[in-house]
């Protein structure tokens, strides 16, 4: 979905596939079209946009076949759907019954993060639609914040040197830029703007910055237009926003029965109090007596608040926006509701449908903010968009 700002440029507003459970291609095709065509349909959006998520063997497979990523790229194009950024946040199994931890390896450590996410900017250079400006990749905020020594931060660094080095052979050689944006989350090495600007110190910030997800920086009790300003004091762009709302719940002790509907075995839901306590999941900080109010790390949808007593933040959500908006010149903007699956089963979608008219619903929201903040909605023409499809289906003939 494209809106554009008050300097008449581009802005990208997506959904991230996340959400979706594909560890291969076909499995990705599959998504296309029993989710993301009937939500391109319910908001009559030409193109819709994807925050597009691909596993690491997905993600290995299209880097060594150009005609398997023509593929794609043509899939995409013959639906009305385009691709500006990527998840590459989870490696693999994000769907599966349990992933805790697991969804924090490999870390920046590691050589094998460093292959996916520029086997990612590859892909992406090629599905970016001819119009872009930029891609933007999101990935995860160094490592879990142990083990942490000086031994692994050096490593991370050399890392982050091979990684802007790759990312600007990838513009050599295909002539599209692509960025990556490290994403602050409770728990990590980066945890708040402050800890982004001490690590990533060093980066090369034409091509590296910040992926700010809403929900984590509530979490992290950080008011919106000081976290943005910190950023810019420190040089890091923000190269894209997750669009995220977190749980709240203002008195834990009274409203335990309410706050305990939203345990569960897959994901972290990493629990902060305004006065600095902490826990990892929820179900500890309800055993921790933990004072409230508490903000809690599970992705609300943005259309549909939980049932009082509990809360999501979308107030400081749309102060989120409003900052970034105003302070930044981003221009990817993506709704990251991974947690459908895992909702208290009163709330949970029942199948494929009830699942996109919910991300329908969710993108319609986040279109209305952005569009109360001044932006506005277009489309690209539908001669565009039979020109790219006439283009794709050619270069998928001549492969």
């Amino acid at each position: 979905m494209r809106l554009s700002d008050q300097r008449r440029c581009t802005v990208h507003l997506s959904y991230c596939t996340n959400v979706h459970p594909a560890e291969d291609l076909a499995g990705v095709l599959d998504q296309l079209d029993t989710y993301a065509v009937p939500v391109r349909d319910r908001l009559d959006a030409d193109p819709l946009g994807l925050g597009l998520w691909l596993a690491a063997p997905a993600a290995a497979a299209l880097a060594a076949d150009p005609a398997a990523r023509r593929r794609l790229r043509a899939a995409l194009t013959d639906r009305g759907l385009e691709v500006v950024t990527l998840n590459g946040f989870p490696y693999e199994a994000f769907q599966a019954p349990v992933v805790k931890h697991a969804v924090y390896h490999p870390d920046w450590a590691d050589p094998r993060r460093l292959d996916y996410t520029l086997a990612l900017a590859g892909i992406l250079a090629d599905l970016l639609p001819d119009d872009a400006q930029r891609g933007s990749i999101s990935t995860l905020p160094l490592a879990w914040r142990e083990p942490w020594d000086t031994d692994r931060a050096d490593a991370c660094a050399r890392m982050l040197d091979r990684l802007a080095a790759g990312l600007a052979d990838v513009e050599r050689d295909t002539g599209r830029t692509i960025r990556v944006g490290f994403e602050p989350e409770p728990g990590c090495v980066v945890e708040t703007t402050a800890q982004a600007a001490e690590q990533l110190a060093d980066v090369d910030t034409e091509r590296l910055g910040v992926c700010v997800d809403l929900a984590h920086l509530a979490c992290a009790w950080e008011e919106p237009v000081a976290a943005l300003g910190r950023l810019r004091a420190a040089g890091l762009p923000v190269v894209k926003v997750q669009v995220s709302a977190a749980l709240e719940v203002t008195d834990p002790v009274r409203d335990r029965s309410a706050i305990a509907g939203y345990v569960e075995p897959r994901f972290l839901h990493q629990t902060r109090s305004d006065t600095g306590g902490a826990t990892d999941d929820l179900d500890a900080a309800l055993g921790s007596g933990l004072p409230g109010p508490w903000r809690v790390h599970y992705h609300i949808p943005l259309h549909a608040a939980p049932v009082a007593p509990l809360a999501a933040t979308m107030p400081h959500l749309r102060d989120g926006l409003a900052a970034v908006v105003d302070g930044t010149d981003c221009d990817h903007f993506d709704v990251e509701t991974y947690t459908w699956g895992v909702l208290p089963a009163d709330v949970r979608p029942t199948g494929p449908a009830q699942l996109a008219a919910g991300i329908a619903a969710e993108l319609a929201q986040a279109r209305d903010e952005l569009i109360a903040l001044g932006l506005s909605t277009t489309t690209r023409t539908a001669t565009t968009r039979t020109t790219a499809t006439r283009t794709a289906a050619g270069s998928e003939a001549a492969a």
